[in-house]
């Protein structure tokens, strides 16, 4: 049976999806990944995906395109021609799947599932509602599995991408921390001084830092390295980065991609949390970390990419030194 898994949002939502995706693996003939643009990369690193199909969802994202039929008849006739006998739609608690699973309908797809709070009509064959608490890894397991897809046997459930490459060109040699100082939405951020204090507290504790960054970010990421930092800002793309976070000691990192990235390589992360979503749906999942920022502060649960607070106090209450003491806390527990 081939299986078409549906996640149309960001890098790091598509990472999050990966132990779904494996569980619908186990079962099926052949795995197909449908996904947004920004989540393509991150579909790529998943093991047990065997092809990508990239469309661009106008319900998704914070720039959405518009809704031009040409777009939606092109898809639906590439998932007609593929002849899939199932398909798990994955969302987020407030997304609706509903809009996707009537387009899986229109071409032929046999079965769906999603999580939908809302009466889903004939869209859907099995329709889960999520239990409180989870986070989003395991909330998509749970939708896989309600559409009858287990985890194989021996699978721990944990985030995982395909073994990425040797990196020790690009960081030298020698443990090292790495420092990730940009975030997708700026409420997510912490402070450029803040990170730039942060470096240079921990190279005076005897780490070797790394700074990494995304082609857009390479003057934050040279002001936060501050000459002490190797920076490697627009110098990896998604699995040059995971090998980078894989062989690093702690990554410290806000709400972001490469966090989730960090998790999916197995290393601990200090994560700069902003409560603008809750840390227990959203944290870095399946590895050791500290949480750092202020939960309770009145942007929580706001789902803001601005912070709506002045002064941004959740982040920005947090310290260089607070950022130190939490990495040395994950190093003793590593011990």
């Amino acid at each position: 049976m081939r299986a078409l898994v549906v996640r149309l949002d960001s890098f790091g939502d598509v990472l999050l999806a990966g132990p779904a995706v494996r569980a619908v693996a186990a079962h099926c003939s052949s795995v197909t990944m449908l996904c947004g643009p920004r989540g393509e990369p991150a579909a790529r690193l998943l093991p047990g995906v065997d092809e990508v199909i990239v469309w661009e969802a106008p319900w998704e994202g914070v720039d959405p395109p518009p809704v031009r039929e040409a777009d939606v008849e092109d898809l639906v006739r590439r998932l007609r021609e593929a002849a899939f006998g199932v398909a798990l739609v994955l969302t987020s608690f407030h997304q609706s799947p509903l809009p996707t699973a009537l387009l899986l309908r229109l071409a032929g797809v046999a079965r769906i599932g999603a999580e939908s709070v809302d009466h889903p009509g004939s869209l859907l064959d099995v329709r889960h509602r999520r239990l409180p608490g989870r986070h989003e890894a395991q909330a998509a397991l749970d939708t896989a599995a309600a559409l009858g897809f287990l985890p194989p046997a021996g699978d721990d459930g944990r985030l995982r991408v395909l073994p990425p490459p040797d990196t020790v060109a690009l960081t030298g040699n020698g443990p090292y921390v790495v420092v990730h100082p940009g975030a997708s939405a700026p409420a997510r951020a912490w402070g450029a001084e803040r990170c730039a204090e942060a470096v240079a507290l921990l190279a005076d504790a005897g780490h070797r830092v790394v700074v990494t960054g995304g082609p857009g970010e390479t003057d934050l990421t040279r002001r936060v390295s501050g000459g002490t930092a190797v920076d490697l800002g627009g110098r990896t793309e998604p699995r040059t980065l995971a090998g980078v976070l894989r062989t690093a000691d702690v990554v410290v990192c806000g709400n972001t991609g490469p966090a989730h990235l960090a998790a999916a390589v197995g290393t601990p992360v200090v994560s700069l949390f902003a409560p603008v979503v809750p840390a227990d749906r959203w944290a870095p999942y399946g590895v050791p970390g500290v949480l750092l920022g202020d939960q309770t502060a009145p942007c929580a649960d706001s789902r803001a990419r601005n912070c709506p607070v002045p002064g941004h106090p959740c982040l920005s209450e947090v310290t260089g030194q607070d950022v130190v003491q939490a990495v040395r806390k994950l190093l003793e527990e590593r011990a």
